[in-house]
């Protein structure tokens, strides 16, 4: 049996890759004024300034490819925390993926979910 969390947090991590994928101006609904990215060391606070880092990254297509989210509850806020890996299709070049992870803390607000926190890397090495 699937737990709630657990569906919750594959879901938002559909979702958000989806349009990751296709207009990441539109990931700014995901996420709020207090919203936390850490992108490769660097932060960034607030949805404006989260997705003007995301929309400025060097690519002209990406993919994401999802191998594993792993989910848990945050009992103290009703949230989710998911844990994902996966490989990222930069500009057509399927023959070399990169190799990523990535962590959102999923917030429970006015009925639905929007991520609190995002911590992205590549793995390189």
């Amino acid at each position: 049996r699937v737990h709630p969390f657990q569906q919750i947090g594959e879901q938002f991590t559909q979702h958000y890759y989806q349009i990751f994928d296709s207009n990441r101006q539109g990931l700014v609904a995901l996420y709020n004024d207090s919203s936390l990215l850490t992108f490769e060391g660097e932060q960034f606070m607030g949805a404006t300034s989260i997705v003007q880092k995301i929309v400025s990254l060097p690519f002209q297509t990406v993919q994401h490819q999802v191998v594993k989210a792993d989910c848990q509850p945050n009992p103290s806020n009703g949230g989710v925390i998911v844990f994902v890996t996966g490989n990222l299709i930069v500009d057509g070049g399927a023959a070399t993926p990169l190799k990523f992870a990535q962590v959102f803390h999923l917030a429970p607000s006015g009925g639905s979910f929007f991520c609190q926190n995002d911590m992205f890397r590549l793995n390189i090495g």
